[in-house]
């Protein structure tokens, strides 16, 4: 689960890892879903722990899987989701979370992530060196 917020001046919201596969580079909010949650329950939940922040989910942006990654075979979905309370904290496994304009975004961890930020969008994000994660 990957989740685009976005602030009033457009601006995305971007976690900095605290622990591996990716530490130390930034990916959107989100992580696994547990026994007996639902997609959406996970974004919700993932979102708060993360961010300190209380979401209401948007919509599905896209779909991506990731075979023989640091986790094994995954599925990742990507969604959008709106603030309706709550304070920007990092927490859990983010060591920072900041809003960043989309034409300085710092290099990302996970490829999936890049590709839902770059299809909602609609933007083509610059190459960068992101190593093998998903």
């Amino acid at each position: 689960m990957a989740v685009i917020i976005t602030d009033e001046a457009g601006r995305l919201l971007l976690t900095k890892r605290s622990a591996e596969p990716g530490l130390g580079l930034w990916c959107l909010p989100g992580g696994f879903i547990e026994l007996g949650e639902t997609p959406l329950d996970t974004l919700v939940r993932e979102t708060k722990e993360e961010t300190g922040l209380e979401v209401r989910p948007g919509e599905i942006v896209d779909a991506y899987a990731k075979l023989n990654g640091y986790y094994g075979d995954v599925v990742i979905i990507g969604y959008t989701a709106v603030v309706t309370g709550g304070t920007l904290t990092p927490g859990d496994d983010a060591e920072e979370t900041v809003y960043f304009t989309l034409d300085k975004l710092p290099q990302m961890a996970f490829r999936s992530h890049k590709h839902f930020i770059e299809k909602h969008f609609r933007i083509k994000l610059e190459q960068q060196d992101e190593g093998k994660f998903h």
